[in-house]
């Protein structure tokens, strides 16, 4: 699998989060030479642990030489707090802010999250997610200078990111993966729903419901427990039902906080599943979405900031 990049050398990127870690030995044309995951977050791991981690890598590919490292590693329970970087921001000014760090006899450089006032005119994060937003900027998916793209990151914790000429302009953060998964699990409508949720009736009635009805997701969440109880509603249903509630009302906020998201060109980057899932609640409303591979727009994003970091140096020199 090859993922070019102009302008990068043979390097290493690592997507370190709290309960997994991700490695990819990337070769100068962008081929991916080798892989590793371990559920081996930062959240389970000392600093012996991190540095053992590390270690097996080199002992694996030998010197890592170019080596990034994103996502949890550069929090508070991480290796180094790396801060966040404010938006509106570029991959160089990313590239900029990483922060050298020596881990397991091997240089790494830890990037920075992102940071911003959202739509919504409060605070919000990002840790993680930059490097596929970069990636698939520099894939070409940066529209022509001077227009909006909206690019969506489903997920746990899902993100809506508002680009422009190749920054990140600003973005807002919905737990909605959240909920469903906690909600289904040991919550209120565990003993109701059944399954992750699927397109159909059921989804686009709950979607609409979310979208236009005005009422407090909280009022609704508990809805889904009612039809199931007065209205028969089956568990697979039920399912469907509340995973359109979640889905509809980030359309519906998104929309709230970016009306040229309805003319503008959408991008899903994640499980594909779940991006099927939004690409089909937001292309009843007309909206157009793509849905792109995740691992090719990490590739992608740990080459450009190798890249920009090779631009800085070349050009202070």
């Amino acid at each position: 699998m090859s993922h070019a990049v102009d302008g990068a050398r043979p390097m290493v990127g690592i997507n370190w989060g709290s309960s997994n870690f991700r490695a990819w030995r990337i070769g100068a044309d962008g081929a991916i030479l080798d892989y590793v995951a371990m559920p081996k977050g930062v959240a389970s791991l000392d600093r012996d642990g991190m540095e053992a981690c590390i270690a097996e890598l080199a002992a694996r590919w030998g010197d890592l030489g170019d080596c990034w490292a994103s996502g949890m590693i550069g929090s508070a329970i991480g290796w180094a707090d790396a801060g966040y970087f404010e938006t509106p921001s570029s991959v160089r000014d990313l590239a900029g802010g990483g922060a050298a760090a020596r881990i397991g006899g091997q240089d790494v450089k830890i990037v920075p999250g992102l940071t911003c006032t959202g739509p919504h005119g409060g605070p919000d994060v990002m840790r993680g997610e930059e490097i596929e937003l970069f990636g698939y900027l520099a894939l070409g998916g940066d529209p022509a200078a001077g227009r909006d793209r909206f690019i969506v990151l489903p997920g746990t914790h899902s993100k809506w990111v508002h680009c422009r000429d190749g920054r990140i302009v600003d973005f807002f953060t919905s737990m909605g993966g959240e909920i469903f998964d906690r909600m289904t699990a040991q919550g209120l409508l565990a003993s109701v729903t059944e399954g992750s949720g699927a397109a159909g009736r059921v989804f686009d009635a709950a979607c609409d419901r979310a979208r236009t009805s005005g009422i407090g997701l909280g009022s609704l969440l508990f809805e889904t427990r009612a039809r199931a109880v007065r209205a028969a509603l089956g568990k697979e249903d039920a399912a469907s039902w509340l995973r359109g509630l979640l889905i509809g009302g980030e359309i519906g906020d998104a929309l709230r906080y970016y009306p040229g998201l309805a003319q503008a060109p959408v991008t899903l980057i994640g499980n594909s599943a779940l991006c099927g899932l939004f690409a089909h609640a937001l292309g009843r409303l007309a909206i157009e979405a793509e849905v792109v591979e995740s691992e090719r727009c990490c590739i992608a994003g740990y080459r450009a900031l190798a890249a920009a970091n090779l631009s800085e140096a070349a050009r202070a020199a």
